[in-house]
């Protein structure tokens, strides 16, 4: 059973680590999947990755080069991809940076950066789709958020401001939009091996590790199987809620 099949997915920050797992799990399942990015080569790389789990001959791949940050930028990509595909009905927010600093050295730019790509982004590519999305009365949108969200973590305040902010848009936008079959979730992933975890020290993961019951890091796999749960139709009476995917670091 193809759980997407022939559905039309949008992936933010879809080149690399969880953006392309959940890529690559959705065009396992049949859907036509557009990933947005900053890097070329990588996105280039990613779309014939995609080509080689590809389900059926009409089943399509893009991938656009989008300062998500960027409201018209968010805005021309999007009508762009509406008038090739027509509609778009699952949206994965997963755009996401870090600038990590204590508070008291932060820079303004360091803040306004990480505010902007990983949560002004949810509101510019949400504003632009939800008109058709309400039209259509169905849609799935997933914010990938992080636990940090839920508890905070020294020396993050700007990435953990960004990530709370995201559930609290994820709860709202969900109240907007569930009488017309739309349903908003947030996955709050715990510590994934990405880059970002790749330039831990050793004493570091250990310290990780042992906050964590189930004893390992996530793989991006993990998220991306949620992801898919969230996109599918065994969900459809699931909306505003966080789903922790973090081997129950936060219970």
């Amino acid at each position: 059973m193809q759980l997407l099949n022939a559905k039309k997915a949008l992936i933010t920050g879809g080149t690399a680590g969880i953006g392309k797992e959940i890529a690559v799990a959705y065009a396992k399942q049949g859907a036509d999947v557009a990933i947005f990015g900053t890097n070329a080569e990588r996105a280039v790389a990613v779309i014939e990755e995609l080509k080689t789990v590809q389900l059926r001959s009409e089943q399509r791949f893009l991938a656009l080069i989008v300062d998500v940050a960027d409201k018209k930028s968010v805005e021309e990509a999007i009508q762009s991809l509406l008038a090739q595909w027509g509609q778009i009905d699952i949206l994965v927010n997963n755009a996401g940076i870090t600038r990590d600093g204590l508070l008291m050295k932060m820079s303004e730019d360091d803040w306004d950066s990480v505010i902007d790509v990983n949560l002004k982004s949810v509101y510019n590519t949400c504003q632009s789709l939800v008109r058709q999305m309400l039209k259509a009365r169905s849609g799935k949108i997933i914010n990938i958020s992080s636990v940090v969200g839920l508890t905070g973590n020294a020396g993050q305040a700007n990435y953990a401001a960004s990530k709370s902010g995201m559930i609290g848009f994820t709860k709202a936008l969900a109240q907007e939009l569930a009488s017309r079959g739309i349903c908003v979730n947030c996955i709050a992933p715990g510590f994934i091996v990405t880059r970002m975890t790749d330039a831990l020290t050793d004493d570091q993961k250990k310290g990780i590790l042992n906050k964590i019951p189930m004893g390992r890091l996530g793989s991006a796999e993990d998220i991306a199987h949620t992801a898919v749960f969230l996109a599918s139709p065994l969900s459809d009476y699931i909306t505003g809620q966080v789903i922790t995917v973090d081997g129950g670091m936060v219970m």
